[in-house]
């Protein structure tokens, strides 16, 4: 048990994504409380918190990334029985929020699945939820507890000035949609942005139509939350090259990498592909262009803020907009 601030905290992780938890509590330095999850012989899961959390505020961190539905039961079940332990405060820690792609109706009787998630959490227990680039901001919205939205983009800004400082650099959008991404991102490294005209003859299929704004001679960063399948970063790299861009490097948040998206990413044009540790990574999805930055830093400290009673919005700021 760690106290800050008068308050008892304890820190837990489930089984999504441990290597993660594991640094932030080093940062926090805050110890990671003992918590057993097994799976019954009908795959079910059972749970079991070997510490007392009476009083306490928790911590659980667990992204929700594939296998989605497994990694969203355990956390369900967590919070239940962190609720019923009679736990004062429970604060999830969930960098990657998954089904926030489904955050709307697209087309008639589909679900709004994001929303649901969010239902979920809270009649479940949840008192917070700690987020990381929610794919849509509305999701925000879809709670009536209080839900903090850190971001990656000063992490990655941060590396690509460090890393191409004097180049002549070109931020990309792989869609109309994600301009305003490409723009924050420009802003710091003081470079102009392009966007990728494209459309999708169907699910899962990439069609470039055009780019909109001057590559040329310029190294290009694609810019974006989710990489899935690669299939639009890899044809965005294609059109870019094509276009003559010098190099191109990719960059994103939330590294999914589905079915093809490691080869699709070995055999494309991009140099470099920067993504964070909000998922983890399994061996089979590495290659030698992935570079993964830990966001844990951010979040051992958005952790000892909230517990301290201090404002988030300074964790959010660029460098340059400290000097």
């Amino acid at each position: 048990m760690a106290t800050y601030n008068g308050h008892k905290i304890k820190l837990f992780s489930l089984n999504a994504n441990r290597k993660l938890a594991e640094e932030i509590a080093k940062e926090a330095n805050i110890p990671l409380s003992r918590c057993e999850v097994k799976r019954f012989a009908d795959g079910e899961i059972g749970l079991n918190i070997e510490e007392t959390v009476r009083g306490h505020h928790v911590f659980v961190i667990q992204p929700t990334q594939t296998p989605v539905n497994e990694n969203l039961m355990e956390l369900l079940i967590m919070i239940d029985a962190l609720k019923r332990a009679s736990a004062k405060s429970i604060n999830i820690v969930m960098p990657y929020y998954g089904y926030s792609r489904q955050d709307r109706k697209a087309a008639s009787r589909q679900p709004i699945s994001a929303k649901l998630v969010a239902n979920l959490l809270q009649v479940a227990g949840a008192t917070r939820v700690l987020a990381m680039d929610l794919h849509a901001g509305q999701i925000q919205g879809f709670f009536d507890i209080p839900i903090d939205n850190f971001v990656a983009m000063p992490i990655l800004a941060d590396y690509f000035d460090n890393k191409l400082k004097g180049e002549d650099i070109v931020i990309v959008s792989p869609d109309h949609g994600g301009a305003v991404r490409a723009r924050e991102m420009g802003n710091v490294l003081n470079a102009p942005i392009a966007i990728i005209d494209k459309r999708r003859p169907k699910a899962n299929e990439v069609e470039v139509m055009g780019i909109v704004g001057d590559v040329q001679n310029k190294v290009a960063i694609i810019i974006d939350d989710i990489i899935d399948t690669a299939g639009t970063i890899g044809s965005a790299a294609s059109a870019l090259k094509a276009a003559g861009a010098k190099e191109v490097y990719a960059a994103c948040t939330h590294p999914i990498f589905s079915g093809p998206a490691i080869e699709r990413i070995k055999e494309s044009a991009i140099k470099e592909l920067v993504c964070t540790n909000t998922i983890a990574l399994s061996k089979d999805k590495y290659c030698d262009k992935v570079i993964q930055l830990s966001i844990a830093p951010l979040f051992a400290q958005g952790i000892l803020n909230i517990i301290q009673d201090k404002p988030l919005s300074g964790l959010f700021e660029y460098k340059d907009q400290k000097k």
